[in-house]
Order: C-alpha cells, then sequence, then structure tokens
C-alpha cells in the first residue's frame, strides 16, 4: 500500500537509505516505518520517478561493475557517484593536524605551569584517582556511542523523518529528566545516583540492538534520563566529599574540574577512534560502538558502588527553584542577555549534531574519525581559549563569546552553499563543521565563566532551568519542520533557518557586550590566581 504524501515518509525504492543514498543491501521491501507499516516502491514525486526506478542490476551496469562494487556508490541528486578517497583522505588528514596542534599548545602549556599546593598533597591527589576514574569510564561510555547514533538507525532502514522524532524524543526527555534531575539525586543520594546512571545508560544501549521503533523511543527517553544523571550526580557527589568529608580547600576544586574538562575532551577524541575501530576496520556494524560501552558502564557502576561512600543533601523545593530563577532572570538584564544567547547557540549546536551525519555520509566519510576530528577541534578551541585569556593577550571572555558566534554564522552561511542540491561539496561542509566545533571550544569556557560571574550560586540551578526550555524547544521544533520537504532542500533550508537564528544570537552579543564592557566583574582574573590543576 503506497503511503499518503502529506505524511513525508515515502522516499521511493527500498534499497535505498533514508536520505535517498543507495545501500547495497537488498532484501526488505520498503522503508520501515516506526508503526510497522512499509512505504510501496512506487515514488509519490513525478520528478523522481526515473531516478527511484534502479535496481542493483540496472545500478550494476550503470557503474559496469559487481555486487561488490556497488556496496560504495551512493545515488546522489547527480546521479549514480563512485565514492571517491577525496572525503576519506581529508578527513585523516584533518584530525592528524589537529591532534598535532593540540598536542603542541597542551605540551607548552604544560612547560610554563607553576607548581601548586595540590600537586604535593598525596590525600587529594588519591582522592581525584578515586572520583576521575568512575567519572571517566561514564563520559567513555558516553562518547563511544555519539558517532554512529544516526548510522545506526539508518542501518534499521528508518527514514529521516522518523530519526528526527528520535531525536526529539531524547531531547525532550533531557530537558524533563534535568528539571527534577538535581532534586532525584539529593533525594536518592549521589552514589546510588551514580550507579543508576550506570544502569539507565546500560539498559538504553540494549535497546539499540532491537529493529522496533518503539523499543528505541524507549532507548531515547532512558538515554535522556542518563545524561541528566551523569551531569548532575557524579559532580554532586564529588563537591559534597571534597568539601564536607575530606575537608579540602574550596578552592582546589577548580582544579579537579579543570583537569577534568581537558581529559573529556581527550576521552571523545579517542572514543571516536574507538567507535571506528569496532564499527568498521573490525566490520561489526553501528550497533558495535553501542554494545561496547555497556562494559564500561558497568564497571563506572561497581567502581562507586564498592569505593565511593554515600551523600545527601537537603532538598530544595522545585517551584522554589523555579521561582527563584524567574526573578533572577528577570532582575537582571545581564542574566536575560546570557539566556537568550545560550538558548539560540547551543539549539543551533543540537541541530548540527543531528545533521552532520546525512550531510557526510553519503560522501564515504569515517564517521568515527570524523567524530573524533571535531573533538580535536573543539579541544583546540579550549587551548585557544586559555591562550587568549593568558596575560599575554589579556581578551575577555564576552569578547571570545562573540567571535564564537561570528564563526558560527560564518561556518552556516558556508554550508547554505556547499549543500545545495546537485552542488554539494562534502569537503566544504566538513571544513564548516570543523569550525563550528573550533568555535564551541571558544564558547562553553567563555559562557560558563560569565554564567558564574553574573548568576549567583543560590539560583543558578533555577536559572539553567530556564535556559533549557528555550534552548531545546527551538532545537526540538527545527528537528521537526526539517524534513517537511525534499531531503537535500531541507537539509539546505535548516542550515539558512540556522544561520538566521545565529545572527539574532549576534544581536544578543552585541547587547551584552554594551551593558557589561565597563563591568570589573566579568573580567578574567590575573593567571597568577587560578587554580592549578595537577598532571595525572
Amino acid at each position: 500500500m503506497a503511503c499518503p504524501r502529506p505524511q513525508s515518509w515515502c522516499l521511493g525504492h527500498t534499497d535505498f537509505w533514508p536520505g535517498g543514498h543507495y545501500s547495497g543491501r537488498g532484501g526488505k521491501r520498503g522503508a520501515r516505518l516506526g508503526l510497522g507499516r512499509r512505504c510501496s516502491l512506487r515514488s509519490s514525486s513525478p520528478g523522481s520517478a526515473g531516478l527511484l526506478a534502479f535496481s542493483q542490476a540496472q545500478l550494476r551496469s550503470l557503474t559496469h561493475g559487481t555486487e561488490e562494487e556497488t556496496e560504495n556508490v551512493s545515488l546522489l541528486p547527480g546521479g549514480p557517484v563512485v565514492r571517491g578517497p577525496a572525503m576519506l583522505v581529508t578527513a585523516y588528514i584533518a584530525f592528524v593536524v589537529l591532534l598535532a596542534s593540540c598536542l603542541g599548545l597542551e605540551l607548552s602549556r604544560c612547560r610554563a605551569k607553576p607548581s601548586g599546593r595540590a600537586c604535593s598533597n598525596p590525600s587529594f591527589v588519591r582522592f581525584q584517582l578515586d572520583f576521575y576514574q568512575v567519572y571517566f569510564l561514564a563520559l567513555a561510555a558516553d562518547w563511544l556511542q555519539a558517532p554512529y547514533l544516526y548510522k545506526l538507525y539508518q542501518h534499521y532502514h528508518f527514514l529521516e523523518g522518523q530519526i528526527a522524532i528520535l531525536y526529539v524524543c531524547g531531547l525532550a526527555s533531557t530537558v524533563l529528566f534535568g528539571l527534577v534531575a538535581s532534586s532525584l539525586v539529593d533525594w536518592l543520594g549521589r552514589k546510588k545516583s551514580c550507579v543508576l546512571f550506570s544502569l539507565t545508560y546500560s539498559l538504553c544501549c540494549l535497546t539499540k540492538l532491537s529493529r522496533d521503533y518503539f523499543v528505541l523511543l524507549v532507548g531515547r527517553a532512558l538515554g535522556g534520563l542518563s545524561t541528566a544523571l551523569l551531569f548532575s550526580a557524579f559532580e554532586a557527589w564529588y563537591i559534597h566529599e571534597h568539601v564536607e568529608r575530606h575537608d579540602f580547600p574550596a578552592e582546589w576544586i577548580p582544579a579537579t574540574f579543570a583537569r577534568a574538562a581537558f581529559w573529556n575532551h581527550v576521552l571523545a577524541v579517542v572514543a571516536g577512534v574507538a567507535a571506528e575501530a569496532v564499527a568498521c576496520w573490525m566490520g561489526l556494524g553501528p550497533v558495535a560502538p553501542f554494545v561496547a560501552a555497556i562494559p564500561l558502564l558497568a564497571l563506572a557502576g561497581a567502581l562507586a558502588l564498592h569505593n565511593w561512600g554515600e551523600n545527601y543533601d537537603r532538598q530544595r523545593a522545585f517551584s522554589r527553584t523555579c521561582a527563584g530563577g524567574l526573578r533572577c532572570l528577570l532582575s537582571d538584564r545581564r542574566v536575560l542577555l546570557l539566556g537568550t544567547i545560550q538558548a539560540l547557540f547551543e539549539s543551533v549546536i543540537f541541530i548540527f549534531v543531528f545533521l552532520w551525519t546525512p550531510v557526510l555520509d553519503p560522501h564515504g566519510a569515517p564517521l568515527g574519525i570524523i567524530f573524533s576530528s571535531f573533538m580535536a577541534a573543539s579541544l583546540l578551541g579550549s587551548s585557544l581559549y586559555r591562550i587568549a585569556t593568558s596575560k599575554r593577550y589579556h581578551l575577555q571572555p564576552v569578547h571570545l563569546v562573540s567571535l564564537a558566534v561570528l564563526i558560527v554564522v560564518f561556518s552556516l552561511f558556508m554550508l547554505t552553499f556547499s549543500t545545495s542540491p546537485g552542488q554539494e561539496s562534502p569537503v566544504e561542509s566538513f571544513i564548516a563543521f570543523l569550525l563550528i566545533e573550533l568555535a564551541c571550544g571558544l564558547y562553553f569556557p567563555s559562557m560558563s565563566f560569565l554564567r558564574r560571574k553574573v548568576i549567583p550560586e543560590t539560583e543558578q540551578a533555577g536559572v539553567l532551568n530556564w535556559f533549557r526550555v528555550p534552548l531545546h524547544l527551538l532545537a526540538c521544533l527545527g528537528l521537526l519542520v526539517l524534513h517537511d520537504s525534499d531531503r537535500k532542500t531541507g537539509t539546505r533550508n535548516m542550515f539558512s533557518i540556522c544561520s538566521a537564528v545565529m545572527v539574532m544570537a549576534l544581536l544578543a552579543v552585541v547587547g551584552l557586550f554594551t551593558v557589561v564592557r565597563h563591568d570589573a566583574e566579568l573580567r578574567v582574573p590575573s593567571p597568577t590566581g587560578e587554580p592549578y590543576a595537577p598532571e595525572l
């Protein structure tokens, strides 16, 4: 039975991946729908009838290849195209160059780093190691799943509209559980919450073994809960243990999280390579990284259960938290502008996370290496942030937020041209994506600094709850309207819309700069007063 046109589910031939390129693996009589239905082989668009009528045998005759050779053929708008090595070579060269740049900057920073009291305190270093071994395993398991999430849904023959709904479900569950995560963690206990994270995330990974759409939706909901726990329970446990149980100076806390932020980037780079290894080099397929993450999660939960003590905190009513955050948001123009910038910028980043795979994958991109290159670019941006705010250059975080927004605006304009239907340029798109990740490396530490200075500590949880609502709402709306039209046209239009959104963010940055340009509180202190992050 043919699918009705308004649903935008039916893209044609059964042997096509969602998004139009040839899978090379026949066998299923139609594109799989979340409700168990399948589209017919008839195209609902007269203009695409010729393209959708190709069979595997006709495709091989057009390319004069064998059945095995058609594995590397993409049916792009210009016709059958044999995947060349350009994207593959570009990805590996970019990865090596970015990695070498990051390594050089970090080595120079280490040579110039002063010694500190924390480094010479064996009890503190031992306490850090107890925290890091659990936290880093959790982060590694999280990053390991990122490169092949979209590809896995494609592998199960879901269409892009269905995949977008899966992403929206994940975003919605993240914001829903994020609103109550702090209260849940305080009530349940931080250690138990970390163990719960390992259990829920393991279940989320197991759902990826199913091809059932509703099971995958449940998995996305579990992933949202796990993400909320990952970014609340671990940090809360550490801060309580650091101050209350071990009585270390509170000034040493930033040193721990500065080191954790650096190694988080390193783990993301390594996870991308590992995902590429298990999925492609070992030939285990796109579900392999999700299976490989389960032992890491189990080990993290076991170590937390065995080595960590339990701690609780006094709960604050959720309504009171949100009310206090709203009062702070409306009473301080700086907070309102920061929230506007965050909502606009990070909603565009969420859409980028969805779009990069369907833009690059049809051109033979090694997804794991591409992801590692993205994370290396982000790490490079973080290193440039430290250099820019150093005593030598002494740029301020508000300047770097402005620069990050400008870079993203430029990159999105590049993408509107490099994804033009029939004139796709994957290498240019890849460069634009790298620039977006570089901008993220500048943006996130700058925004973190500004939030700490502008938002009172007692109101941060409530204010961040109000920030998350428009952020995720914009991202969800963007994903839902993305594939209202033809895939390629829809992708290009989405980048155009994102460009307009980032121009609005740029206007908000100009407004913030006007308000705070004489505010000494928002200036980076002298580097001599910065906490020392000990080597591990």
